[in-house]
């Protein structure tokens, strides 16, 4: 059984917001101080650590990280900020160090921001700046894992994930999410290793978890040798910036789900932009720890 789930987070990730926009330092923050106060869920602190530039460029270009650095806003949903690059590498340094905890037999949590799924080889979107999730998949293929497979299950469709991983050898991706809904994609599989299943806005909840549970079978099914999970809790029922009706329950659910599979995994924080997003996260913990 896993001793613990082990919680990769550096504080400085707050260190940047936007006026009004959804993706708050409060995310973070918040959430930090309701797992230090709870007091049922034993769990170790980690920091992220430097990350390489040739372990970046397997998932994106050299144009990429060098217009991270230009002062000028990647789209609408996505500004940039002063140091945007530094932070938005220090997300990835969390995942490769929750990639990193899992290979001890604990399951791993990057409590960090910005978050990546949207991120695509050469463009940051979708609040995303680098793609988080796709370079710690590069790098557990690139030390000894041989199927990886990516479980999506942010409200919005991971363009940037399938992107990257599209029929590369070794990495499968299976995302839930609301459609129609941001970014426009992920209506139907694609190549031999991308599987989407797409939810009408507003599916009653019992009928969004039946969906949940038939991905859940397909990612069995992939018979993975490790799980990297984008923990989006977005489609809760009241998130400001979609429209489904998930409850903490469902996420405890998920991560008894997850837990379930007895494969190693490690989860990486995507979207959440209500106020109760603290709550969901520990219940999701709760549920990937048994209790």
């Amino acid at each position: 059984m896993h001793s613990h789930v082990k919680i990769v987070c550096d504080p400085h990730c707050a260190g940047y917001r936007s006026p009004g926009h959804p993706e708050r330092p409060e995310r973070i923050t918040a959430t930090v101080a309701t797992l230090r106060s709870q007091t049922d869920l034993p769990l170790i602190w980690l920091s992220p650590a430097p990350v390489p530039e040739e372990i970046i460029l397997r998932a994106h270009s050299a144009e990429h990280l060098a217009r991270l650095k230009e002062p000028e806003d990647f789209d609408a949903d996505t500004p940039f900020c002063q140091e945007i690059a530094d932070y938005a590498r220090a997300s990835v340094g969390a995942g490769l160090a929750a990639l990193a905890a899992v290979r001890q037999g604990d399951f791993a949590f990057s409590l960090m921001r910005p978050p990546g799924h949207h991120a695509s080889r050469s463009r940051a979107m979708g609040f995303c700046y680098l793609n988080n999730i796709a370079i710690a998949v590069f790098e557990a293929l690139a030390t000894g894992f041989r199927r990886v497979a990516v479980f999506d299950f942010d409200v919005h469709h991971g363009n940037g994930t399938e992107a990257i991983l599209l029929d590369r050898p070794g990495a499968s991706f299976i995302s839930i999410h609301q459609v129609p809904c941001y970014p426009g994609t992920g209506t139907r599989n694609l190549g031999g290793n991308c599987f989407n299943y797409p939810v009408a806005p507003q599916t009653p909840r019992l009928e969004y978890r039946h969906v949940l549970q038939s991905a859940l079978e397909q990612l069995r099914s992939l018979k993975p040798e490790l799980i990297a999970v984008s923990a989006g809790f977005d489609a809760y029922v009241r998130d400001p910036i979609a429209q489904e009706t998930l409850t903490a329950e469902d996420f405890h659910w998920l991560g008894q789900s997850l837990r379930g599979l007895g494969v190693p995994a490690f989860s990486l924080l995507e979207g959440g932009y209500s106020a109760e997003l603290p709550e969901l996260i520990l219940a999701y913990l709760r549920g990937l720890e048994g209790i």
